[in-house]
């Protein structure tokens, strides 16, 4: 499975280089306009209202419309892609082991930091308020703060997993709504339909060609969204630090950083952990023959456009089978984001944090579960964890649109967790082809 991305014409600048001119430019132009005339400046204040923040809306509406169908779509091709478990038995479940602990080990690792750190409490409460009346109306906030000290005892959180009417949970998944288990109940009915698919493929195919196109139109969709990101970019941004000032920047920095030490101390540790522990190959050495992957997958910011180097270098310099490599690396490109799994589950923590929104153990194991599963169906282009970052945001009762607040800091931190991806598929093709072929040594 892989979507559509829009890539420049020949001569055009990149994408990433126009989002950082965009936030640079929205930034400064916001922070000079802090500075010189004040956050209650009328003309500021129109200028954010009739322009900077409509231009915001753009972007992130674009994004959310097709939230629904790209999160099943994806979540339900996935599934049927790892569809393969049936027939190579020990290999296919092999890897949906290890992509699950690896995603929730590294969500583990993003959740105890951001716990531990708090990057998003050092804001001052006249500056969370600003947030609140900014990104989401009053009635909401209320809402989304109550939802937060009412949370659902676990056994009925487990229950909701499994919906009574999964239209209804869509319905309602995006603006909190929905009686049950809202997004997280659609992400596990998409698995469930998935998995029923595999069970009858030679009667499912038009289905499976449905569903391609629906995922492939939702990508066609935020590629739109994001040929606008660099004006929207720039609208949030300048809307931020004209009313913010400094304050809102360095509180991203804070959250860059955790981010940042996350994915290094998943790669340190879990990814180190098993290969010496299953694959029985020296780190060291797997990073330094890695490496051709792993800046391609730094500069593209995209596990599918990386796929070719991966599988060339697994099977070159890695001495991976050609069987292990396809099979473990394909399916790897979309179902094993864990690199992305951390990101959003310290993005969601530390956006409830910037709003206030106490989250209680409950529904942080619904963070844990929800980006795990975003993970898998999470696209493997750049860009492609926006619209799961903001469902899971809804499903805890943090407004979606804080998500305006990360924007300008995504491009970074999507290079480096692209590059914790493509490095994990890399690390478990390893670990199954030690249980395949014990005497494969590196």
């Amino acid at each position: 499975m892989s979507g559509p991305a829009i890539e420049p014409g020949r001569g055009a600048m990149a994408l990433h280089w126009r989002i950082l001119i965009g936030l640079l430019v929205g930034a400064g132009l916001g922070i000079a306009a802090n500075l010189t005339l004040g956050p209650d400046n009328a003309a500021v204040a129109w200028t954010c209202t009739n322009l900077a923040q409509p231009l915001g809306q753009v972007f992130l509406r674009l994004i959310f419309m097709v939230v629904l169908p790209l999160v099943f779509s994806a979540l339900t091709l996935g599934v049927v892609e790892i569809g393969d478990v049936s027939k190579l038995r020990r290999m296919g479940l092999t890897t949906l082991a290890l992509t699950v602990l690896l995603s929730s080990g590294s969500v583990a690792i993003g959740l105890t930091l951001v716990n531990t750190l708090r990057p998003g409490d050092h804001l001052s409460e006249a500056t969370r308020a600003e947030l609140r009346t900014r990104f989401i109306a009053g009635e909401s906030t209320t809402r989304a703060v109550a939802q937060s000290h009412q949370a659902k005892p676990l056994r009925d959180v487990l229950i909701d997993l499994l919906p009574k009417n999964p239209l209804q949970e869509m319905v309602g998944a995006l603006d909190g709504s929905s009686p049950g288990g809202g997004m997280l109940a659609v992400m596990v009915f998409a698995l469930l339909f998935g998995i029923a698919i595999t069970m009858v493929p030679e009667r499912t195919g038009p289905l499976v060609a449905v569903l391609e196109g629906l995922y492939d139109v939702s990508m066609a969709v935020i590629g739109m969204a994001m040929a606008v990101a660099p004006f929207g970019v720039a609208g949030l941004l300048f809307s931020l630090t004209a009313t913010l000032g400094l304050e809102i920047l360095s509180t991203l920095a804070g959250y860059v950083g955790t981010v940042l030490l996350a994915l290094a101390l998943h790669s340190l540790i879990v990814y180190s952990g098993a290969l010496l522990a299953i694959a029985r190959v020296n780190p060291l050495r797997f990073l330094i023959d890695s490496s051709d992957a792993l800046v391609t997958a730094f500069a593209t910011s995209s596990s599918n456009a990386s796929l070719p180097t991966s599988l060339r270098v697994a099977e070159e310099n890695l001495g991976i089978r050609r069987d292990i490599s396809r099979f473990v690396l394909t399916v790897g490109s979309t179902a094993n984001q864990n690199g992305t799994a951390l990101y959003e589950g310290v993005t969601v923590l530390f956006l409830a944090q910037v709003f206030g929104v106490s989250l209680s153990l409950s529904q942080q194991i619904t963070v844990v579960l929800m980006s795990v599963l975003a993970g898998i169906g999470t696209a493997g282009v750049p860009g492609g964890s926006l619209p799961l970052v903001a469902i899971v945001l809804v499903s805890v009762g943090v407004p979606a649109e804080g998500i305006g607040i990360i924007l300008g800091v995504d491009r970074l931190l999507d290079m480096c967790r692209t590059t914790v991806n493509v490095g994990g598929d890399l690390v478990i093709a390893a670990c199954v082809q030690r249980r395949e072929t014990p005497r494969f040594d590196r």
